[in-house]
């Protein structure tokens, strides 16, 4: 089963997917992309770690290039998230829109053959009307259409709105 959980900031997308994931039997590997670049990113990361510690989880952090990521065995993976994701191909590899697309479509890719079950967490893009610079505009347009190739990809879509997952496909 693939199912991509979507939302906005502190939404509670990421709480349900963990909850999800938590229910998978198996070995549980869960793909951390958050980049350490600083002081706060490097508390956040600390912070989530220790959130996992105890929870069976096998934590993997990797940052760019999914594809070239190997799994030991098969088991439940957990992607969080592709916001991260797509800023790193973007910005850090310094790929264009379409490469950053491209690289990230062939990592679930991989990932999803690796897996019993794959659950991807993913930011809801576009929605606040705002204008942004180009460097900007660039990560959004990219995300949208990670996300909207994924939806037609996956067997399941909820959004998490408020805490309340609410089934988009199934």
């Amino acid at each position: 089963m693939r199912t991509l959980v979507i939302g906005g900031g502190a939404s509670g997308k990421s709480e349900y997917a963990e909850e999800l994931f938590s229910a998978l039997e198996g070995t549980k590997y869960y793909i951390a992309t958050m980049m350490p670049y600083g002081e706060d990113s490097l508390a956040r990361i600390e912070k989530h770690r220790k959130a996992r510690r105890d929870r069976g989880f096998c934590t993997v952090e990797h940052y760019t290039d999914l594809a070239g990521l190997s799994l030991p065995t098969k088991g439940a993976v957990l992607l969080e998230c592709l916001g991260n994701l797509t800023a790193n191909e973007l910005f850090y590899e310094g790929d264009s829109e379409k490469g950053a697309f491209e690289a990230i479509m062939r990592g679930v890719e991989a990932l999803s053959e690796q897996s019993s079950d794959l659950v991807v967490v993913t930011n809801e893009v576009f929605s606040d009307g705002l204008d942004y610079d180009e460097s900007t505009l660039a990560y959004i347009r990219t995300l949208a259409l990670i996300n909207r190739e994924l939806a037609r990809r996956f067997d399941t879509v909820i959004e998490v709105v408020c805490g309340i997952p609410v089934a988009l496909k199934r």
